[in-house]
């Protein structure tokens, strides 16, 4: 989770230089603008990231974090999109560029690492409850050995011993 937090860390920090190149490229021209939306959804994105996963205990589930972390790979690709078409005519630095390259990869890393995380969650919980379902029915399984397991009662005798 510490690992976790430092790249999240990193990604808000690379996303304040791209809010201060977007500033840039505000003045340069209007199609130049447009990388601001994603930019600020990307801001808006890493900061819930960022929010749930500070203190203590981690207050988000492996699922949604999937589903951040997938929000945060999809703005990267239209990001990426965008800065490859539009870098020469709207002058963005080649450090920009391979910082955001290396942020979006680090997402992506990420994100397969929770997404992984989500689905095995999700197949334990879901064989928990199958086993759950088939103790209840008496499907066995409760025994030492394998065996149906010990039923009945067992008197315990009264008076002095």
């Amino acid at each position: 989770m510490t690992c976790m937090r430092v790249t999240v860390a990193a990604l808000a920090g690379s996303l304040l230089g791209a809010t201060l190149l977007g500033g840039a490229a505000q003045a340069q021209g209007a199609d130049c603008t447009a990388i601001q939306k994603t930019l600020t959804e990307r801001k808006d994105i890493v900061s819930k990231v960022n929010s749930a996963s500070e203190g203590k205990k981690a207050k988000i589930t492996a699922a949604a974090a999937c589903t951040l972390f997938t929000k945060l790979q999809a703005n990267g690709n239209e990001g990426l999109k965008w800065i490859s078409a539009n870098k020469d005519w709207c002058s963005i630095p080649d450090s920009f560029v391979e910082g955001f390259k290396a942020d979006h990869g680090r997402v992506t890393t990420l994100r397969g690492k929770v997404c992984n995380a989500a689905q095995q969650q999700a197949a334990m919980e879901k064989k928990a409850r199958a086993m759950a379902a088939q103790q209840q029915q008496g499907g066995g399984g409760g025994g030492l050995l394998g065996g149906p397991g010990l039923t009945g009662s067992f008197r315990v005798p009264q008076g002095a011993l």
